[in-house]
């Protein structure tokens, strides 16, 4: 009998007070590729930890079957062993180890009690060979770009003979080249008899690499959909989603860039010790009042550098340059100095540098600006969490409680609690760095719609984003920035994909 390599039968997965998966089933056929989309929350990576064996049989109800004899995996080991492979969001390489170290890490080739590199070194070039990277083995994983350590990370799984992998995320952090070569690689390695399941937020991925798309939304299995058929489109996808159809993932508003000048930095330059090179220079920007600057370029091409170079210079980049605020010189050489200035900073990294995980959603938000709940240097905890409930009201953040962990959320409810807790200082200029990094197409647009309202009340925003399609549906003026120079400036009305690529390859 022919079985699907995987069926997942009514899985049921519950945590306190929250009914994470709610009798879901799940089907995937050998040698596809299946793509699971749904909205932050909905269920997806706690599938997929159910099936990887990060959660162990037991802790949860339902059947998992392989080719179809039942699995009952007690942990990660027994889920690899079965052939197996996660990728995740956040690569799980060691920096300081060398390419074929890392690949076969935790299953090294012996040569009796020690390791033979001689073989160990011949097996890594053969599967970098399948995901198509040509480079020494010998190289450390810390000296390669974000698109080949992903690269590396896949041939990490393939040498673990790995016939199921599960990408979670894979091209969030990637530029569209090295994304559209991932996509090609996994459509390599189903000619290979690789099976893939791809979670992915970007639909227009979905749409061009798919064999079947199965939706969640809260906790539910809604549909399964079939692109041979005509039933995968943007459209189709956003309404199984979220429940209803977005018309327009950007909200209007009356774009402006005539206000007084808020904000501005003049022959801005930057200098990093630590990599020994100038990672910015002569950049000149202005921020309107009201207004919505979009900042953008491919990866390492300086937006982030900028940013925090901005805030305080937190990286200590020896800096050249003036920035005035309202008009008037401004010397920022703290976060503390920025923020009493008026200027707040939203990380794209809201997981390592934006949040404290492990601490509640109410501390979070208050945590920025401690002043405004303490009372003789003791927090008020009243005040504090009366503060936190007007701002999760505020925002819509999802939570059973202020009370609750802030890791326990999905990403998309985490990046509101990270905006909350910028406003709760109150700032007149927000910088949000890749502020849709990893969540869905409807938390997109909540924020989205929480930064025309910002803008309504009179702030004025920085949007650094490497998605295009985002600066030019939120913003008013663009700034592309190649190899940390400002290489032109465009009014958004005028501007589109191919004049924003063309200034940022130059």
């Amino acid at each position: 009998m022919n079985f699907p390599i995987l069926e997942m039968k009514h899985i049921t997965k519950e945590f306190p007070g929250v009914r994470a998966l709610d009798d879901v089933s799940f089907r995937v056929e050998r040698e596809k590729i299946h793509c699971l989309v749904g909205e932050n929350g909905a269920g997806k990576s706690t599938l997929m930890k159910v099936l990887s064996g990060v959660y162990p049989n037991g802790a949860y109800e339902g059947e998992i079957y392989l080719d179809g004899e039942l699995q009952r995996f007690k942990n990660t080991h027994d889920s690899e062993e079965a052939g197996i492979a996660v990728i995740y969001q956040e690569l799980t390489l060691v920096p300081e180890m060398s390419i074929y170290e890392n690949v076969f890490l935790g299953h090294e080739i012996r040569n009796g009690v020690t390791v033979d590199i001689n073989e160990t070194i011949k097996q890594t070039i053969q599967v970098l060979d399948k995901v198509g990277l040509k480079i020494n083995p010998t190289t450390k994983v810390k000296d390669l770009g974000i698109g080949k350590q992903q690269l590396v990370e896949i041939a990490k799984a393939l040498s673990r003979d790995a016939e199921l992998l599960i990408l979670d995320e894979p091209t969030s952090a990637l530029n569209e080249t090295d994304s559209e070569n991932l996509l090609g690689l996994l459509k390599d390695l189903k000619k290979q008899g690789v099976t893939s399941i791809l979670i992915t937020h970007k639909l227009k991925e979905v749409i061009a690499i798919a064999d079947k798309v199965t939706v969640l939304r809260d906790g539910l299995s809604v549909v399964t959909l079939d692109p041979e058929a005509g039933e995968v489109t943007e459209d189709s996808l956003i309404r199984n989603m979220v429940g209803r159809s977005i018309e327009n993932i950007y909200p209007e508003r009356e774009k402006s860039s005539n206000g007084e000048v808020v904000f501005e930095v003049r022959d801005w330059s930057a200098y990093d010790p630590r990599r020994g090179r100038k990672i910015l220079e002569n950049v000149n920007i202005k921020l309107h009042k009201g207004e919505v600057v979009g900042i953008t370029g491919l990866m390492g091409a300086g937006r982030t550098e900028l940013a925090l170079s901005l805030f305080g210079n937190t990286e200590n980049y020896h800096i050249d340059g003036e920035m005035f605020i309202d008009g008037d010189p401004v010397k920022l050489n703290s976060p503390g100095k920025a923020i009493q200035s008026g200027l707040a900073y939203v990380t794209e990294d809201r997981k390592g540098n934006g949040l404290i995980l492990i601490q509640d959603v109410k501390s979070n938000i208050t945590i920025a600006n401690l002043k405004r709940v303490l009372n003789y240097g003791i927090i008020n905890e009243n005040a504090e969490i009366k503060h936190a409930r007007e701002y999760s009201d505020s925002l819509n953040i999802k939570t059973p409680s202020i009370e609750q962990a802030v890791l326990n959320l999905s990403g998309g409810n985490q990046q509101k609690v990270s905006l909350a807790k910028w406003l709760y200082v109150q700032p007149d200029i927000m910088i949000l760095d890749e502020p849709t990094r990893g969540i869905d197409v409807g938390a997109k647009y909540e924020i989205f719609t929480i930064m025309n309202r910002l803008l309504s009340e009179g702030m004025s925003i920085i949007m650094i984003s490497s998605e295009m399609s985002e600066i030019l549906g939120m913003t008013d003026r663009i700034y592309v920035i190649s190899s940390g120079r400002v290489t032109g400036e465009l009014e958004t009305s005028k501007a589109d994909q191919e004049s924003i690529m063309r200034l940022a390859t130059l």
